[in-house]
């Protein structure tokens, strides 16, 4: 079975985003929570991924929210197919205005 863990980058500070909520779901199914730490990672999600498509769904405002700043997405939803057994890890690049992702090591 596969294992997940992300990482979020805040683009305006330079700087982890530390504190950012992130659900995983298959389907409508939830299926794990978790905050990134001080290093904007949250280490692992899930451990028992099988193939499939999941989501992660990330709280952007309210990471936005608790520094007073304003953004134009409150969430942030990135689905991802989980195929080959082996470690996903999927980081995401954060602004108010703009955001980005890829598939990383």
């Amino acid at each position: 079975m596969s294992s997940l863990s992300t990482h979020v980058l805040d683009a305006v500070r330079g700087a982890p985003a530390a504190g950012v909520a992130v659900d995983l779901y298959r389907g409508d199914r939830l299926l794990g929570t978790g905050s990134t730490d001080a290093d904007g990672r949250v280490a692992r999600l899930a451990d028992d991924l099988t193939p499939a498509v999941y989501r992660l769904v990330f709280d952007t405002g309210g990471y936005f929210a608790q520094q007073r700043i304003d953004t134009f997405y409150p969430e942030v939803s990135i689905s991802f197919a989980v195929g080959e057994e082996r470690h996903y890890h999927v980081p995401l690049l954060l602004s108010p205005f703009a955001f980005s992702t890829y598939r990383g090591s």
